[in-house]
């Protein structure tokens, strides 16, 4: 088996470790040694075996091998492995965890090996702390309402960003809220008490997550990591708020559906954003929609 594959996931295991998952970490080096050791996950990451160590990384291979590991532990299927997995209050061995992963990889190989085609997606709420500031500028200098249309949505998570609550250091924003995004704010604040009022939203992606199918909606969670309970609870959160909204993503390119949907009104200021996508984009793609947005 590669060994780009093995430093692959070590270098996901730092990087776990230094965005707070202290059980991916370790997880991640357990799959590295039982792969060196041509153990019971050769198999399953067979498929990126010849990869370039570019090709494995932009493919998030370790991150596909987590959600699905992940995925199974929330359906509940195999009751070993869910309870090896972190749960609140308690303490976790990942050493245990990885032995019944093991297991279950051999045992599900196939049902793993089909989560894992499919390349990781997420809809990270907290990101409408980083859009909030630009909503609520907009919303000070123009003096008109919001149409909001936000491109590369996942599951229009972001377009919500007006029901949820915040905490900018000891200032409040927003309604009260099953969503609360705290956060530490640093430089100057934003205009918050700018009258926000948004009169339209809607969104796109090339691969929508449908919020209405369950096994959807635990596919957003699955790459969530389990041990950051807080994230768990906001996204459900999140997901329980989109669909009392009715919240639709349209299958669409970001280019083409920009051209046909986000059309000027008079009377609002239309804004047209993302949360972290511009740099997926190819470079013809984002002069057409520059130009589109000019």
């Amino acid at each position: 088996m590669s060994n780009d594959l093995v430093q692959a996931l070590l270098l996901q295991s730092k990087a776990c470790a230094y965005l707070g998952s202290a059980f991916h970490a370790e997880l991640l080096n357990c799959a590295a040694a039982d792969l060196e050791a041509r153990g019971a996950v050769t198999p399953l990451l067979a498929p990126w075996a010849n990869a370039d160590p570019k090709a494995i990384m932009a493919a998030a291979v370790p991150l596909r091998l987590l959600g699905a590991l992940h995925d199974l532990v929330l359906s509940g299927e195999d009751q070993a492995l869910s309870a090896a997995y972190p749960q609140p209050g308690q303490t976790t061995d990942a050493q245990i965890a990885w032995r019944e992963a093991a297991r279950v990889i051999v045992e599900r190989e196939a049902q793993l090996a089909a989560f894992m085609q499919h390349e990781p997606q997420t809809n990270e709420v907290r990101r409408s702390v980083c859009l909030l500031g630009g909503f609520l500028t907009i919303a000070r200098e123009t003096g008109l309402p919001l149409r909001c249309f936000e491109i590369a949505a996942s599951a229009g998570l972001n377009l919500s960003w007006d029901k949820y609550s915040y905490s900018l250091g000891d200032i409040a924003w927003g309604p009260e809220s099953p969503v609360h995004l705290p956060t530490d704010w640093s430089g100057p604040l934003p205009p918050l008490d700018a009258k926000v009022a948004v009169i339209e939203r809607a969104a796109c992606d090339r691969r929508p997550v449908d919020l209405t199918d369950p096994i959807q909606r635990r596919r957003l969670l699955a790459y969530v990591w389990p041990d950051q309970f807080e994230r768990l609870d906001r996204l459900r959160a999140a997901i329980d708020l989109a669909l009392a909204m009715e919240t639709t993503v349209e299958t669409a390119d970001a280019v083409a559906w920009t051209e046909r949907t986000a059309v000027p009104s008079p009377g609002a200021a239309t804004v047209i954003y993302h949360s972290v996508f511009w740099q997926y984009m190819p470079a013809e793609s984002q002069a057409a929609l520059r130009k589109t947005i000019e």
